[in-house]
Formats: C-alpha cells, sequence, structure tokens
C-alpha cells in the first residue's frame, strides 16, 4: 500500500468543523472532495444536512452531493462503488482525493468492505411498515427481540429504519444480523489512506456547538425548507432522506404534533445521539486502523493541526 498515491479521510461527529478544516486543506493541496455524507446524496435539502454554499464548493471540486431526489435511497455499495471510481479519476488527475463526512458505515465498508446482505425487498419492506402503522415500533421492536434479541438489545424501541432493516434480512435469510454480517468482501483501495479523525476533549464543547447549529438551521429556515419539500416531492416521514437528524423532528412540527420549543430541544437531543454513535464509530476505528491520528476538533488550531499532518502523512 506504501506505493499507492495517498488519499486523505477526515471523517468527525457532527459539528467538529469537518468543512473548515477540508477547505483549509484546499488551498494548501490540490484536493477534490468527495463526500462520505448520507444526507448530501439529496437534492434540495441543504439546510438540514448543512451542504456546503457556492462559495465553498467553488475552493475545488465537490463530488457525492445532490445525486438524487428525496424519494429515492442511497447506499453503503453504491458509495463504495462512487468513491472508489472518484478516487482512480481523482488521482489520474493529478490530484488528492479529500474524502470528508461523518457517515461512519460508509468509511468502514470502504476500508473493510460490505457484507453479502440481501437487497432490499420492497414488498416485505412495505408489509412491515404497514404493520408499523398499525403496531408502532415496539412492538416489532419486541417481535426482533424474538427473531434476533442480540440485534434487538442493540436498537431502540422507536428506531424505524433499523429495526425495519434487521427484520428485513433476518426474514429473508433466516439468520441472525451478526451472523449475516460476518462474511465480508473487502476491495482493495486504490490509493493509501491518511486519516486524521476530528475528535472533542470534551463533549461538552462539542454539545455547544450543537445547540448552536441546529438554532441556526431553524433560523435559516429548516422548517420552510422541509414544507417546500413536502409540496415538491411525494415524501412520507419513513422514507430514508426523511428519517435524516433534524428533517425528521421538523415533520413532527410541521404535522402539529410537537411546538417550536420541543423542535428545538428534540432536534438537539437527537443530533447530540448522532454525534455520540459517530465518536463510537471512531473508537472502533482508532482501534481497527493503526495509522488514524485523532485530533481535538476544540483546539483553536484545529484547521492548522489538521493541514499539518496531512501534508506530512500524504509523502
Amino acid at each position: 500500500m506504501s506505493t499507492l498515491p495517498p488519499a486523505l479521510f477526515l471523517p468527525g461527529p457532527t459539528a467538529s468543523g469537518k468543512t473548515a478544516c477540508a477547505l483549509a486543506l484546499a488551498q494548501k493541496l490540490p484536493v477534490e472532495i468527495i463526500s462520505v455524507d448520507s444526507a448530501l446524496v439529496y437534492r434540495d435539502m441543504d439546510i438540514g444536512t448543512a451542504k456546503p454554499i457556492a462559495t465553498e464548493c467553488a475552493v475545488c471540486p465537490h463530488h457525492l452531493i445532490d445525486l438524487i431526489d428525496p424519494t429515492e435511497s442511497y447506499s453503503a455499495a453504491k458509495f463504495c462503488d462512487a468513491a472508489h471510481r472518484l478516487m482512480t479519476e481523482i488521482t489520474a488527475r493529478g490530484r488528492i482525493p479529500l474524502l470528508v463526512g461523518g457517515t461512519m458505515l460508509y468509511y468502514k465498508a470502504l476500508r473493510e468492505g460490505l457484507s453479502d446482505l440481501p437487497q432490499a425487498d420492497a414488498e416485505l419492506r412495505a408489509e412491515i411498515d404497514r404493520r408499523a402503522t398499525i403496531e408502532g415500533w415496539p412492538a416489532l421492536h419486541a417481535e426482533l427481540s424474538r427473531l434476533d434479541p442480540a440485534a434487538a438489545a442493540r436498537l431502540a424501541p422507536h428506531d424505524a429504519q433499523r429495526i425495519q432493516r434487521a427484520l428485513e434480512i433476518v426474514l429473508t435469510t433466516g439468520k441472525p444480523l451478526l451472523e449475516a454480517h460476518a462474511q465480508r468482501f473487502p476491495r482493495p483501495l486504490p490509493c493509501r489512506p491518511v486519516t486524521v479523525a476530528l475528535v472533542p476533549s470534551a463533549r461538552s464543547g462539542l454539545h455547544a456547538r450543537i445547540a448552536e447549529r441546529f438554532k441556526k438551521m431553524l433560523e435559516d429556515g429548516l422548517t420552510d425548507e422541509l414544507d417546500a419539500l413536502r409540496q415538491r416531492y411525494r415524501l412520507t416521514p419513513d422514507m430514508p432522506s426523511m428519517r435524516a437528524v433534524g428533517y425528521r423532528q421538523a415533520w413532527a412540527y410541521l404535522d402539529g404534533e410537537i411546538d417550536g420549543e420541543q423542535l428545538l430541544e428534540s432536534g438537539i437531543a437527537a443530533t447530540r445521539q448522532l454525534a455520540k454513535r459517530q465518536l463510537t464509530w471512531l473508537r472502533q476505528f482508532r482501534e481497527r486502523w493503526p495509522e488514524v491520528v485523532e485530533i481535538d476538533c476544540l483546539r483553536p488550531d484545529v484547521v492548522d493541526a489538521v493541514r499539518e499532518v496531512m501534508i506530512a502523512g500524504r509523502g
């Protein structure tokens, strides 16, 4: 792998400053950014995804943004195919791939391969959704507990997306989730990864950033954006795009289920939970991938620190 051209990986939790670090790197290195974000693939979902604005995208080429409508779905397999192709094309142009984002499953799939899991079964998924509408997701979580206790123990009773997929897998394969995931098929990377993970030295500092960020999203018109999306597309709250943090809470607000204060509180709480999951992934990455360098995203010179490590590590 030491003979391969470098690719810079910049994972981190939400609100850790990944965009600022990436744009700073673009001032010093000939990079092209590959988004590692499952929400940025959706068109017209800009405020709630903190999508880079036009001036930021003008600094260097950005890839895997605005690919599909919010009614469609994306997957780790599609991301891996696109990322492999883009890394090869970018290095062929004499430039450096810079993979930036917080969808940790995508990093793991890229580095360790994907399980040979069954494709989504539209009929089975529709049946699970129908039952969830009648019985509620906690009831389906209880069913999952009977069929696959280990998978259910890792999921909250209202985690609709993951409960749905776990049930789909166990009902299709007859195997528990861990067994179905066991067989992985790694695909050699076309580049040598140089990885800097942005990790806060204090959760309280990251939580403060998250609160300010979600407040700003509301001030910038998150609920208006979602209202326009619901008028333009045939959306339902169980679609992957609408399960994204922020949009899920804004949907409840537009439906009159919560008020403005509850929207703010629930949005901040959900974002904090997302950051917690992302940090758990990053701890696993540190254990699995010895080259990972961690930098405190709260330090005042974080941009300079990331830039120095990346420049040194690219060789």
